[in-house]
């Protein structure tokens, strides 16, 4: 990475080695198509996979303000490693949502246990006596080669209904497909799960409904009780605002000593638009730490979340094309965050057309409501 990594002052110790380690490996996790052990084992003394744990297992119940700070410093250094520390403190905060002997089962080996989800209900549970029965394949699944435990999310009868759960499986009831061969975030090592005939009891599963209403069991913390859709963007798109910081640093050291005004235009434009995106960011994550965001908010926290990663990738992109071909090269880091920038962004929590227009629907059901509103008051006057 070119030049220094630029740390915010209050960050912890243990972040900015996580950070600097992330950043001196990055090249060569990107190469390898994981991260080195010593990276993950920094993002656990970090304090990432512990930060949504409940006090009472040993965790912190931190707020989301802080972790987007967290990830986005260590995007600075290597998005991969940003987004595997997000989505582990994303996974470790849906095992709140299990009944309290699953809990206690995730958490028995402490709060630090590396915990990442299967999101997609792409396998099918059959209830079985006492619990479940999981079958199937749950690709781009991150952080898997080193997880602990998995939360799988699988499809349950009625199968038309298209039900789902999440069951908590621990490492040595699935196996591992090596699938991921990706333009980007290559170092997440996104993997396939695949689990035959495995055997889950019913206290390590909850309805996929519960864990997306934040109805958690045994905590009141606000970071377990927001509602999911309020808060999950601010997770997928920490990693790319660090990757884009990371990119003003590269592109500046590239263009350096260069006084034309285009150059200059492109750098104070894109640094604009990065820091417009960290305020979105940083809106979403101080409402869903204040429980200020109102009844609007579950729409409108994905909506911001999706702008601010389309400025990202703007922003990057700009940077990149105007660099010419020398970026383009396979050992420069310009090319590696374009990459990691663009894959980011297709994640389908931060696609604004989805995104935007569920908040579009929501503001004209609200200008329906305040015209009816109108029409009333002025029949009654």
């Amino acid at each position: 990475m070119s030049g220094p990594l630029l740390i915010p002052s209050d960050m912890t110790d243990e972040v900015r080695k996580a950070a600097g380690l992330a950043a001196r490996h990055a090249a060569a996790a990107d190469r390898a198509r994981r991260l080195p052990g010593e990276v993950v084992d920094a993002l656990v003394a970090a304090g990432f996979m512990r930060h949504f744990v409940p006090v009472r297992w040993g965790g912190r119940a931190g707020g989301f303000a802080e972790l987007l700070d967290g990830v986005s410093a260590v995007g600075e250094g290597c998005t991969s490693a940003a987004w595997t520390a997000a989505v582990t403190a994303g996974a470790a905060r849906m095992g709140v949502f299990l009944p309290e002997e699953g809990q206690g089962e995730l958490w028995s080996a402490g709060a630090d246990t590396v915990v990442v989800g299967a999101l997609n209900p792409t396998g099918r549970a059959t209830p079985v006596g006492g619990g479940w029965r999981l079958t199937g394949q749950w690709p781009v699944v991150s952080g898997v080669d080193f997880a602990d435990w998995t939360l799988v999310c699988a499809q349950t009868p009625p199968w038309e209904g298209r039900a789902a759960r999440f069951f908590a499986v621990p490492r040595h009831d699935y196996r591992v497909a090596d699938t991921w061969f990706n333009v980007g975030m290559r170092a997440t090592a996104s993997n396939t799960l695949v689990a035959d005939e495995v055997f889950v009891p019913e206290h390590r599963s909850v309805a996929r409904e519960d864990i997306l209403h934040g109805r958690a069991v045994g905590s009141l913390a606000r970071c377990h009780t927001a509602a999911l859709r309020t808060v999950s963007g601010t997770l997928f798109a920490a990693p790319a605002l660090g990757a884009a910081r990371a990119a003003v640093r590269a592109w500046s050291a590239r263009m350096s000593g260069r006084q034309d005004g285009p150059a200059q235009g492109v750098l104070a434009r894109a640094e604009g638009e990065i820091e417009g995106a960290a305020l979105l960011l940083r809106r979403v994550a101080t409402a869903a730490d204040a429980g200020s965001g109102g009844a609007d908010e579950p729409t409108r926290a994905p909506r911001d979340c999706a702008l601010a990663a389309g400025q990202l990738v703007d922003a990057v992109e700009r940077l990149f094309r105007s660099a010419g071909s020398g970026a383009q090269s396979e050992d420069d880091p310009l090319q590696r965050l374009w990459r990691d920038v663009h894959c980011v962004a297709g994640h389908v929590a931060l696609r604004f057309d989805t995104a935007g227009g569920a908040h579009g629907d929501r503001l004209l059901a609200g200008a329906a409501e305040l015209r009816e509103h109108d029409v009333h008051i002025r029949e009654k006057g």
